[in-house]
């Protein structure tokens, strides 16, 4: 296969390049209605059937079968629409398709290119310089330069070859710039520049979303298949960034003991189909910095992923997504919750609510003053402070606790809202956000 050059080179050259990209063949699947090559049409000559001395032998595996045709039989055509075993029912000749062209060429392949330097002229070419580049939009990549050791000759009919790889790490237009500097016959010093240009797509897509449930980050990733091939994923691999831990959460499919040996040994790959197919990954996110320690690193910065794939033949692929990001990290000074709250509240009857009041920096904080603030709405509170409405706290060292015993009274029936429990910081002079709403039930004695 001879890519095609942007622009051929003069006729007054002696030199030209002919260029064959190194990728494995494919299987040619034909329709049954113009499934007709056989081997034999390869070898036998176009009046083998006109032979009437022809032994049956020749045309047929089994002439001996009870599928074997009468000895004064016609040979027809008709005998290959019969289907004999599974590769015909697949309508697969058996032979393997060389490509006629570049192709596509995915991101994250190793494109491998076999070029070969031809002398179509009558004289010897002395004194070779070759240069083989890749150019993108952004950079030009050397993959082979002789400058250093020139190729003494290329006889007339002669050729030099040689094989040139790139790992293709970029999206968009590429092309293949060779270059031949040589001597002709007339001594006369000549540049050959010869381009061979191709497209790089996306071979898939990684999609993902981040939920934040209580401490613990959850990351999905949806990869989909953008290639006209089934994609044999090899290796998914979340990277966690240094503050996080990344646990894969996978279904339990209750294999056998002896299935899970085998899974530990040799994991099989995963099947994304081609045109689109989709296949979902989930992570469980956990931070690797103490409880009731502040990050030091603040970043949203969640990790990256490594994904490498094989196609049908077993073509290797390779990609790194870029750096995931979460929702900013939010670090309160102080954590205000609930410990324990009666299972039981009886109307118009005190009871008591345990919180936790937590200095989450590396100073001392306080003293406090808690109390319940008014709501927005006009509505009247039901859950109140039963007593002094304001409860003095002293100060909380760092990265300390103190427990507090609220004593409230509920003044309705039914399901009750304990609300605008506030902390203030006296010596600050800073209120902290309320304390989110706690539902209680509230019945008669």
């Amino acid at each position: 296969m001879s890519g095609q050059p942007q622009g051929g080179s003069p006729p007054q050259h002696s030199l030209a390049f002919r260029v064959m990209r190194l990728c494995r063949p494919s299987f040619q699947a034909q329709d049954a209605v113009l499934r007709l090559l056989d081997p034999v049409d390869l070898l036998a000559p176009e009046d083998l059937l006109d032979d009437p001395t022809l032994p049956l032998d020749l045309l047929f595996d089994d002439a001996t079968g009870p599928d074997a045709p009468a000895a004064n039989g016609d040979f027809t055509f008709r005998d290959r629409f019969q289907i004999r075993g599974p590769v015909d029912a697949m309508s697969l000749s058996g032979l393997l398709v060389l490509p006629q062209s570049f192709g596509n060429i995915y991101l994250g392949e190793t494109f491998s290119s076999y070029i070969s330097v031809n002398n179509s002229s009558k004289f010897e070419a002395r004194d070779v310089i070759i240069k083989a580049e890749i150019q993108t939009e952004r950079q030009r990549i050397l993959l082979l330069d002789t400058s250093k050791s020139s190729v003494e000759s290329i006889r007339s009919g002669g050729r030099y070859d040689f094989i040139v790889e790139h790992d293709v790490k970029e999206l968009g237009p590429h092309t293949l710039v060779c270059t031949a500097l040589y001597n002709d016959g007339d001594s006369e010093r000549k540049y050959l520049p010869q381009f061979f240009k191709f497209v790089v797509s996306n071979p898939l897509s990684v999609k993902t979303k981040v939920r934040t449930v209580k401490d613990n980050t959850l990351l999905e990733a949806c990869i989909e298949n953008h290639t006209k091939s089934n994609l044999y994923m090899d290796q998914v691999e979340f990277e966690p960034a240094q503050q996080w831990i990344a646990t894969r959460l996978e279904v339990d499919e209750h294999t056998s003991e002896t299935n899970s040996k085998t899974r530990g040994l040799f994991k099989p790959p995963i099947l994304v189909t081609a045109g689109g197919g989709i296949y979902n990954y989930l992570y469980l996110l956990k931070s690797t910095v103490e409880s009731g320690r502040v990050r030091v690193d603040s970043s949203s910065i969640l990790g990256k992923f490594q994904i490498t794939w094989r196609t049908n033949l077993g073509e290797p692929g390779r990609l790194q997504t870029q750096q995931i990001y979460g929702s900013p990290i939010v670090h309160k000074d102080i954590d205000l919750h609930i410990l324990d709250v009666p299972s039981i509240i009886v109307l118009e009857r005190p009871f008591l609510v345990h919180l936790s009041l937590k200095n989450q920096t590396e100073r001392t904080l306080g003293p406090f003053e808690v109390f319940t603030s008014p709501g927005i709405s006009s509505e009247e509170k039901v859950a109140m402070v039963n007593g002094i409405q304001k409860l003095v706290l002293p100060p909380v060292e760092a990265f300390d606790s103190n427990i507090i015993e609220l004593n409230m009274i509920a003044t309705r029936l039914g399901v009750q809202k304990i609300s605008g429990v506030t902390v203030f910081d006296v010596r600050e002079k800073k209120v902290y956000d309320p304390l989110p709403d706690v539902e209680i039930f509230v019945d008669r004695a």
